[in-house]
This record gives structure tokens, C-alpha cells and sequence, in this order.
């Protein structure tokens, strides 16, 4: 999912009613958490869902202190989630004697990853965007000087890449300026993406 919320209304429902399913599931004692956590271990979905359920609150907990990092709280929860899961079952072969403190380990790690990932993801979007409007400038220049397009080679060498990676960037370029065409195009007259696909198919 994205890091911004498309649909910031529809995330401020969600959480209102993963916040109402915390309030609402009764808690798990000791003893009963004991024995869901050895079923669980053995595979026992139902004791599984139930522990998760039980510890929805602390998972809400640990994702609004991560808020601001580039997820939406819908995000945080469902990878929390995740981690949650995986410490319900695992838990009981792990050697750690405190599930709260494992739990909450386990929904930090996963959180944090995610929260890596997409700041990864949002990294290299900006650097291809940046790579091109590079090659884009690189083209237009090399088309000017040598009267005719440049090949990969030459785009490659003006810009120190590899042929491989412009021959990439190109392609991108290629298929967002394909996407832009399509849109502009639906945009004016929406009949014709389809006379164009029916005239490729023929």
C-alpha cells in the first residue's frame, strides 16, 4: 500500500473500528493465554485468532508511535498484525518466557521493516525520476548536435551510465509517456482508446 492514504477519510474509519474490536474483545488471562499459546504453536487457528484478537490494542499502540515514519495506521496495523501472528505462533519453541515483551518485539520488527521498505521504494522512485529527466535532457541535446537520435551507446556514454541502465531508462520513459499519451487522449475523446485497441487487435 502506499505511504500517503488515498483515502484518508476511509483510514480514520478503519482505525475508528479496529479501535472499537480492541475496547470490545475481552482480554486473555495467564492461564488460558498458556494453553492458547501451546495450541497455537501446534497450529490451532482459533487459539491463534483469539490471541491476535486480544492483542489488537497493543499493536494499535505500537503503530500510532510510528506514524509519522511514512505509513498510514491502516499499514502499521496490518504488518503489525503480521508480527503479532508470527509471535503467537513461534512463541512457544522460542525460549523466551515473556510473551508481551516477545510480541511486542516481533510487531516492532515487522513495523520497522515495512517502514524501511517503502522509505527504500520511495528512494528509488525519486532517483528513476531523476535519472529521467536526465535522459530525456541528454536526448534532446544529442539529438541537436548529431541531427539524428542518439543510440543507447551514445546517451550511455554523455551520461557515464552503462547501456544497460540507459537502455532501462529509456524504457521508462517510453512507457510514462505512452501512459500520458492514453490519458490525454481518453481525456479528449474517451471513444478513441478503444478504436485504437480495436485496430491493434485486427
Amino acid at each position: 500500500m502506499p505511504a500517503e492514504s488515498i483515502n484518508p477519510d476511509g483510514d480514520e474509519l478503519l482505525m475508528h473500528d479496529l479501535r472499537g474490536q480492541a475496547r470490545m474483545t475481552p482480554p486473555v488471562g495467564e492461564s488460558e493465554q498458556a494453553v492458547l499459546l501451546e495450541k497455537s504453536a501446534l497450529g490451532d487457528r482459533k487459539s491463534q485468532e483469539r490471541l491476535v484478537a486480544a492483542n489488537l490494542g497493543l499493536v494499535i499502540r505500537l503503530a500510532e508511535a510510528r506514524e509519522d515514519k511514512g505509513l498510514s495506521l491502516p499499514d502499521l496495523v496490518q504488518e503489525g498484525s503480521l508480527g503479532l501472528f508470527e509471535a503467537v505462533r513461534s512463541f512457544a519453541t522460542s525460549g523466551e518466557v515473556d510473551f508481551a515483551r516477545f510480541a511486542e518485539q516481533r510487531i516492532g520488527e515487522q513495523m520497522n521493516a515495512a517502514i524501511a521498505a517503502e522509505a527504500t521504494a520511495v528512494r528509488d522512485a525519486e532517483l528513476l525520476v531523476a535519472a529521467a529527466g536526465d535522459y530525456e535532457r541528454t536526448w534532446v541535446l544529442l539529438r541537436r548536435l548529431l541531427g539524428h537520435d542518439p543510440t543507447a551507446a551514445q546517451i550511455a556514454e554523455k551520461l557515464e551510465w552503462t547501456v544497460d541502465r540507459t537502455r532501462y531508462v529509456a524504457q521508462v520513459v517510453a512507457e510514462a509517456r505512452r501512459r500520458h499519451d492514453e490519458e490525454l487522449l481518453a481525456f479528449v475523446d474517451p471513444d478513441a482508446i478503444e478504436d485504437i485497441d480495436d485496430a491493434i487487435d485486427a
